[in-house]
């Protein structure tokens, strides 16, 4: 007999990554519409009060997967190296994660579904894209105060350093038009991205 009941503290956070790894495991082979909360329930071995408590509903739960992913992005930006480095390993990170076969149809079943359930666009910018342009605007303020960048508005740059990242490439990506990058491509394309961003395109003279 399957027990739903609160797991012992010890195993509370290994209960969350397990109901967290079966409900990405069905968005992805059902989309966000066409799954119940039932199915999730039966398939992570939960009650639906479990899911509903930790959670909130359907899209908590989709917006926890996306912080999940995101919180990958954030651990990577450090105060230890030169600006650049930094700049560099996250746009390594980043681009790693983004063009994940798992992140592309995750991102394809938000454009698709998210007019017939905005709360769904709502969970994702706020755990994912909004929560990194919020980290990339506090590392580019602090360099700023240590006379790294040029005195501009630190959310401008972390998002004109996210759209330098993402590129056409991306966008290929994401229609199918290129295979997913191994990591060594994703390193070059990262360390010429973050060379771009930095320094331009324009030859000193």
């Amino acid at each position: 007999m399957i027990k739903c009941g609160r797991p012992a503290k010890g195993n509370e956070s290994l209960s969350r990554d397990r109901l967290l790894d079966a409900a990405l495991e069905l968005f992805l082979e059902h989309g966000y519409g066409n799954l119940s909360m039932e199915t999730i329930a039966r398939h992570a071995q939960v009650s639906m009060r479990t899911i509903y408590s930790q959670f909130g509903g359907k899209a908590g739960l989709f917006g926890s997967l996306i912080r999940r992913c995101s919180d990958q992005f954030v651990i990577s930006l450090s105060d230890e190296a030169s600006p650049e480095q930094v700049l560099s390993e996250f746009a390594q990170t980043f681009l790693y994660n983004i063009t994940k076969p798992d992140a592309v149809r995750i991102r394809a079943i938000l454009i698709a579904e998210s007019p017939r359930f905005p709360n769904l666009a709502t969970e994702f910018y706020e755990q994912g894209p909004l929560r990194t342009l919020e980290q990339l605007t506090q590392f580019f303020a602090t360099q700023q105060r240590a006379g790294y960048f040029i005195e501009i508005n630190p959310r401008f740059l972390a998002e004109q350093f996210i759209s330098t990242l993402r590129g056409e490439r991306l966008q290929q990506v994401q229609l199918g038009l290129a295979a997913t990058p191994s990591e060594q491509e994703i390193k070059i394309w990262a360390q010429q991205a973050t060379h771009l961003f930095l320094y331009g395109c324009i030859v000193n003279r």
